[in-house]
């Protein structure tokens, strides 16, 4: 299929090249990098918020709608203890955020394209942030914060996408690599200065640094925005949604298949942010550095593995051994299992006592590699195969698997507290073992048909 007007795909951007990309990934990677240093910095903030302050008798009486909000998820859960509640609560933030690119996708598909999407993302999760200042506001601040990822998150993954000829898959995917090192780069410094913020000047201060961030975010995506592949005409876009064919929609099946396999490690991963936190606080022997800042070094560990990882492609590249899509994904499940094994075996070890901060660091740390290995790999491989005519939809189904591992993750937290802390680590380690074996088992057999289906078609889907 040839990028063209006609048949839905963006034209192709003119703004040069930087150190062999094009010059519109440094603007696409720096506003995700200030996003996620404002998201990563209230979520690493957020679930203690919830526990040792709004939550607490004298504040939760403060917060508009939230009596409403617990009655009915406890008319589905049963009562739930503040820990279980907050860790809930936390569960349907962090999964809705990457829900609602799906809807951000339609939007951007069908009528706005990516690039005002994405401007209205940024509003929004601007105004939610600001909103999290104030205790009455903190239930709409969440919902802004929810919407505006939507529209932000898979759009602007799309564009990364869009940078690049639909045949240079190789630099596509060292891309999706850099752009997702802009995330890790906003995801070490958000916790480290939000968390600092909260611990010396109060909650607030932290969460208005944040809506700080993403201003900038603001100025640095307008300013890009010539350097950005054009969007497809909508009305185009909109026509091709009712055309696609069966080999199209087997193609989908294959890439939604893998996402299917994914989601067993970001159980684990999402699972860090969540009971971690609390877990930390209560168990681990940390003096006076901040829970939050265990979040920057998940960053941190992605961060440092990028140039290890590039290193170690090529070299086994040269030999013909280096490990495709799939293969990178069950590496990261392995290592995210290594993870929360470290979590068990620092509790065992400990008898008791407080866990030494090793274990905990060094956890966070390999969550971080894990990432670095699985997820820009899922958004180069869906990049790459997903049909031009739902690219942005496609991609908006990956951050849905987050969806489903962020929601599922405040589910399972509930059993943190019944399991004790070395065997609610030891569960989450059988359960990120699951993508490894289910890549073991039916890896094969996908990439397989994954390449009858472009050989058959002669071009991407």
């Amino acid at each position: 299929m040839t990028a063209s007007i006609a048949s839905g795909a963006a034209a192709m951007p003119d703004g040069g090249e930087l150190f062999g990309h094009p010059r519109g990934l440094m603007f696409l990677a720096f506003t995700e990098a200030w996003e996620r240093f404002s998201f990563y910095g209230m979520r690493a903030l957020l679930v203690l918020f919830l526990v040792q302050e709004l939550l607490l008798p004298g504040h939760i009486g403060n917060v508009a709608g939230m009596a409403g909000f617990r009655a009915v998820v406890e008319s589905v859960t049963g009562p739930l203890s503040t820990q279980a509640f907050a860790s809930q609560l936390f569960g349907f933030y962090s999964g809705l955020v990457y829900l609602t690119p799906i809807f951000g996708g339609i939007l951007a598909d069908r009528w706005l394209g990516a690039k005002r999407t994405v401007m209205l993302g940024i509003a929004l999760m601007t105004a939610g942030h600001f909103f999290m200042v104030f205790e009455w506001a903190v239930l709409l601040a969440l919902l802004l914060l929810i919407l505006g990822s939507g529209c932000l998150k898979g759009n602007i993954a799309t564009q990364v996408g869009r940078l690049y000829p639909r045949q240079d898959e190789l630099r596509r995917a060292r891309g999706f690599i850099l752009f997702s090192t802009g995330i890790n780069l906003g995801a070490f410094g958000g916790p480290l200065v939000c968390g600092l913020l909260a611990q010396v000047y109060g909650w607030h201060y932290g969460f208005g640094a944040a809506g700080i961030c993403m201003l900038i975010a603001a100025g640095i995506y307008v300013a890009g925005l010539r350097h950005f592949a054009a969007d497809p005409p909508p009305v185009a876009q909109r026509e091709e949604q009712a055309a696609l064919s069966t080999r199209e929609w087997r193609m989908i099946g294959l890439l939604g298949a893998v996402l299917c396999l994914s989601l067993f490690m970001s159980f684990t991963y999402d699972q860090l942010a969540n009971v971690g936190m609390i877990w930390l606080a209560e168990r681990a022997a940390l003096g006076s550095v901040p829970e939050a800042w265990f979040n920057s070094a998940d960053a941190f560990g992605s961060i440092i593995a990028v140039p290890l990882l590039f290193t170690l492609w090529a070299a086994q590249a040269r030999r013909g051994g280096e490990p495709g899509d799939l293969g990178k994904i069950a590496t990261g499940a392995a290592v995210m299992a290594l993870a929360a094994g470290l979590l068990a075996a620092g509790e065992f070890l400990s008898g008791g006592a407080r866990v030494p901060v090793v274990f905990p660091l060094a956890a966070f740390t390999l969550g971080g590699i894990a990432f670095i290995y699985y997820w820009p790999t899922m958004l180069g491989l869906v990049a790459a195969h997903a049909p031009a005519k739902v690219t942005s939809l496609m991609m908006a189904l990956v951050y849905c698997t987050a969806f489903i591992s962020g929601t599922g993750s405040g589910f399972v937290a509930r059993f943190y507290e019944p399991l004790g802390p070395m065997w609610f680590w030891m569960l989450h380690v059988a359960i990120a073992l699951g993508t490894a074996l289910g890549i073991m088992l039916f890896g094969g057999t996908i990439r397989q048909a994954m390449a009858r289906l472009e050989q058959g078609d002669g071009a991407r889907c």
